[in-house]
């Protein structure tokens, strides 16, 4: 019998991709290459913590793939995202203005404002134009540049390539097997670590069980997501029209409603084992259509009760 071939670590895997990064060598040269900058420029990047301060509960919670302090007056952010997702522009910039503003309190001066410049590295085509690297910053109409505090780079890796010095940054991430891998031949560094890097990672058991995890979290949560909708698309109908044909009034679709969006919580809460009573009875007892749909889509966040508790 044929053993079987295990799957291939890519740097397409977000958890793979921020593996990479904690490598200082691959950080700088990439940050050098995509930015621009001579690698003697480069003093420091030193890697941040990826969660974005709030100032309320109610303020959405902002969390980047890797962030990186550049030689301690710029930040950067990097962002991996291979599937096409809606509204992506502006995620970026409300990544890239949180980012610019998390650390600035009443009484300091505005110079204490660093840079910001948000890298996203993207599976799907975000720009119609030809060239596979593309930089938006803050301009008049006549293309003058106003400040160069705010920046975006957008990498496009389903591109053509130019023989830009990018090329096999975008090799290397698009790579799917090791023989894919060990074809990129460069003489940059940064790649040259980066690829050693890729091969270390395909090795270890331990980032192995970690991809597979996440790979199956991933798979869990959709299935359970869909499931979730069916049930309450149904329960909901099915109680709609009942209460509708009794009473013949729209209060019927309203509470047919209510009593699909319960199901469906209660469906995807069950993924983390017997729903605490108090849960139970508040989502029982709600009768705000809207609230409830709010919860809907907390449930299907959150990954345990004490924090689906804390968002109600």
């Amino acid at each position: 019998m044929a053993e079987k071939k295990e799957k291939f670590l890519s740097l397409k895997s977000d958890l793979v991709f921020k593996e990479l990064m904690r490598n200082e060598t691959v950080r700088k040269h990439f940050i050098s290459d995509v930015l621009e900058i001579p690698l003697e420029e480069i003093k420091s990047v030193r890697l941040e913590n990826t969660f974005l301060g709030r100032r309320s509960r109610r303020e959405k919670q902002g969390i980047l793939d890797v962030r990186v302090l550049l030689n301690d007056e710029s930040r950067i952010n990097m962002e991996l995202q291979i599937k096409y997702m809606d509204c992506w522009d502006k995620r970026s910039i409300f990544y890239l203005t949180r980012m610019y503003t998390e650390d600035f309190f009443i009484g300091e001066k505005y110079d204490r404002l660093k840079k910001c410049i948000v890298i996203n590295i993207l599976g799907f085509a975000g720009d119609p134009h030809p060239g596979y690297h593309k930089v938006y910053q803050l301009r008049d109409g006549e293309g003058r540049l106003y400040t160069d505090q705010l920046a975006v780079h957008s990498i496009e890796l389903n591109k053509e390539l130019t023989g830009d010095r990018l090329d096999d940054w975008i090799r290397l991430i698009n790579a799917e097997s090791m023989e894919e891998l060990e074809m990129i031949q460069s003489r940059n560094q940064g790649i040259k670590t980066a690829i050693e890097e890729v091969r270390i990672m395909n090795l270890s058991r331990w980032l192995r069980a970690r991809y597979e995890m996440r790979l199956k979290a991933w798979r869990d949560q959709k299935a359970w997501e869909d499931t979730a909708k069916r049930i309450g698309r149904d329960a909901g109908l099915a109680e709609g029209r009942a209460e509708g044909r009794a009473e013949g009034r729209a209060e019927g679709l309203t509470e047919g409603l209510i009593e699909g969006y319960r199901l469906s919580i209660f469906a995807l809460l069950d993924r983390h084992g017997k729903i605490p009573e108090d849960i139970r009875r508040r989502i029982d007892t709600e009768r705000n259509a809207k609230a409830l749909e709010q919860w809907l889509k907390t449930a299907a966040e959150t990954t345990d009760f004490d924090s689906f508790r804390s968002r109600m």
